[in-house]
């Protein structure tokens, strides 16, 4: 019963078979990790171009995560462009009712937003600027609402108009 005889041989040709079967999936393994990871040369990854962020398209001297500057901005929101927060000011602001209606301005994106606080669900808000689109802007399920933006140099360019849900109307300036 040692290692001898046909069953043996059989045996260890079956254990080669199996061994080589092995490596030959392992390699397999490891070349579809280099082809899908680029290789490790660096070759590949350096090669490819880069696809550059919609802010340093617009304007490679924009502060990070600022997407947009003057007319790039127009009928976008504010908020997802970066251009709220610390970057933007109140330019004017009166009171209707009990509603704030702000024109809203940030320097550093080149446009202007109108919003509203302390309204109610209905109340509107539209910003213009000499002959740029009217943009508009509507309480739906809050106590705010804001526009999306309009290009201009200055925010004292801008004038926000409200329509309350009663129909009461005013405008900053």
């Amino acid at each position: 019963m040692g290692g001898s005889g046909p069953d043996a041989a059989a045996r260890r040709k079956r254990r080669l078979t199996m061994f080589l079967a092995g490596v030959v999936g392992a390699l397999v393994v490891i070349a579809a990790v280099v082809y899908f990871t680029g290789g490790g040369d660096g070759k590949k990854a350096a090669s490819a171009p880069k696809t550059p962020s919609t802010s340093a398209a617009v304007n490679p001297d924009l502060p990070a995560g600022v997407k947009c500057s003057g007319a790039g901005c127009t009928g976008k929101d504010p908020e997802n462009m970066g251009c709220g927060g610390q970057l933007a000011t109140t330019s004017t602001s009166i009171t209707v009712g009990t509603t704030l209606v702000e024109v809203r301005y940030s320097k550093t994106c080149a446009a202007a937003w109108a919003r509203i606080t302390q309204a109610v669900l209905g109340d509107s808000v539209q910003v213009t600027a000499g002959t740029a689109a009217k943009q508009t802007g509507t309480v739906v399920n809050a106590t705010d609402a804001y526009t999306p933006m309009i290009a201009v140099k200055d925010g004292a360019e801008a004038k926000a108009c409200v329509t309350l849900k009663s129909g009461q109307k005013g405008c900053t300036k």
